[in-house]
């Protein structure tokens, strides 16, 4: 069993969205991201920080999916990281009501004694400094440190998270920041800018439209799986992160072959995520609802052709 370690947050998310709105609720990176890594025979740590305002039934039921909480700094006293959110009628954009940094803000992780030697690493979205003193900890290099960032870093932490993706194995940002870090508009040229800043390998999340993979002159591109309903995009790019880590994890094997499938799981996982708000979701999904869902992703990829 691979060992994986989860660094992000685990807090209150409140939500809008045209279809309704919910009062505080579990979300944060961490916790999409665990919640997906746990589709897989993979043994997950997160590491991360909250309040004693955390209900327990949320810490159970990350414990009820083997997710190793010992990475969980519980803060006496301490409130949890809370963000509340409107998305617009396209569900691409949305307004940022609140964010209470809370606990977070003095956040120094401790990766466990037992997951120094993890096989596969996965920061989700924090200071890339953070990300950074997680990867210090590390007693050997694990064979993939993945890092995901958003333009928020760019225009707050640019040295930072520049010197954090040096020591990076694969970066996934959205299109809209993969432009933004290396001023090309081509996602072609700006995959090929970001080798030179340090990662072999760069996802770039398109959404609605799927997801490109790049690795030196070879690409793949996983589609979306057209869905009847969008109902809470929140957390799915960081569904998708868990999907494609704890696949990688699982598997052992960080080829761009092997990288190919890691897309494929974390797109499917992610179209599950947006069904319901938050994590509702990927609480109650099971494998055979999986795997029914990769069959259609099967068929939506695969055609013969004939070349004259």
């Amino acid at each position: 069993m691979g060992k994986l370690v989860i660094v992000g947050t685990v807090a209150f998310d409140e939500i809008e969205t045209p279809f309704g709105k919910t009062d505080k609720i579990l979300g944060g990176a961490a916790t999409f991201i665990g919640l997906a890594a746990s589709q897989f025979n993979v043994d997950a740590a997160i590491v991360s920080i909250v309040g004693d305002d955390m209900p327990k039934k949320y810490l159970d039921l990350l414990s009820n999916k083997s997710i190793n909480l010992d990475g969980l700094e519980i803060v006496k006293g301490g409130k949890t990281f809370y963000w509340k959110g409107k998305y617009h009628n396209d569900l691409n954009s949305r307004d940022t009501l609140v964010t209470e940094l809370n606990t977070l803000a003095d956040f120094n992780p401790v990766v466990p004694v037992d997951y120094t030697h993890a096989d596969v690493v996965m920061l989700g979205n924090l200071h890339p400094s953070v990300q950074l003193r997680v990867i210090n900890q590390m007693e050997k290099r694990p064979k993939l440190i993945i890092l995901d960032t958003m333009n928020f870093w760019m225009d707050n932490a640019l040295p930072e998270l520049l010197e954090t993706i040096k020591h990076i194995d694969v970066l996934t940002i959205n299109d809209e920041e993969a432009r933004q870090l290396t001023g090309e508009y081509s996602l072609v040229k700006a995959a090929h800018k970001i080798y030179g800043m340090g990662p072999k390998y760069v996802v770039i999340k398109k959404g609605e439209h799927g997801a490109l993979l790049f690795h030196q002159d070879q690409v793949f591109f996983a589609p979306a799986l057209p869905l009847e309903e969008v109902f809470d995009p929140t957390g799915a790019g960081d569904t998708f992160a868990g999907g494609f880590s704890g696949y990688l994890a699982a598997t052992n094997d960080t080829s761009f072959e092997n990288m190919k499938n890691a897309v494929i799981h974390g797109s499917n996982l992610a179209s599950f995520s947006v069904e319901r708000f938050g994590t509702e979701r990927m609480i109650d999904l099971d494998k055979k609802e999986v795997n029914k869902r990769l069959h259609q992703f099967k068929a939506l990829t695969q055609f013969d052709i004939e070349l004259q």
